[in-house]
């Protein structure tokens, strides 16, 4: 028994040993390391794919210069202007349109030619049976020159912001129409 209490005894005063890492745990954790990295590196570029275009600065509604001053009437005329855009990483250039006029205050304002019921392209005086008009060839919808809604369009046509600078108007964002509320 004596040899079993030394057997005891000598295990308690050595030093611990160093364990050593087997083949198989050295694989493990080669093989899962550079599974890992590859991963990241994979995900990574999603995740600054869906999260840069939140990171950018937009612009404050940037105004785009139009037409001069002098050149608009109480009639609606209408207006073609390009507007650059940047659609994620594309970059192009919209054409658009807008009917400007001078209301009955002398103030500058300009509609949207977007139909509020299917989206059509509404024209001015466009049509006989219903003259001084903004009408949409596509349903009869019809506008007065304010752009209140007539008939079919269950709203009134949009409005551009407008900025007068310089002996130009200025067009910037769509918004709801303020015009035709003033008609009515």
């Amino acid at each position: 028994m004596s040899s079993h209490n030394e057997h005891q005894d000598q295990s308690v005063n050595r030093p611990p040993s160093r364990k050593e890492m087997s083949r198989r745990q050295f694989l493990t954790y080669t093989l899962g390391g550079a599974t890992a990295f590859m991963g990241v590196g994979a995900i990574l570029p999603m995740i600054r794919f869906a999260v840069d275009p939140i990171l950018h600065k937009k612009g404050a509604g940037d105004f785009i210069k139009v037409a001069e001053v002098s050149k608009i009437t109480d009639e609606p005329q209408e207006f073609t202007f390009e507007l650059k855009q940047q659609d994620g990483w594309y970059a192009s250039t919209a054409t658009l349109t807008a009917w400007v006029r001078k209301n009955d205050r002398g103030e500058i304002y300009a509609l949207s030619p977007i139909c509020k019921h299917l989206g059509c392209t509404v024209g001015w005086n466009n049509n006989k049976a219903t003259p001084d008009e903004y009408h949409c060839p596509c349903h009869g919808a019809r506008y007065t020159k304010e752009g209140r809604n007539l008939a079919v369009a269950p709203k009134p046509l949009d409005q551009y912001k407008t900025k007068i600078e310089n002996g130009w108007v200025y067009l910037g964002d769509i918004v709801p129409n303020t015009e035709a509320a003033r008609e009515a």
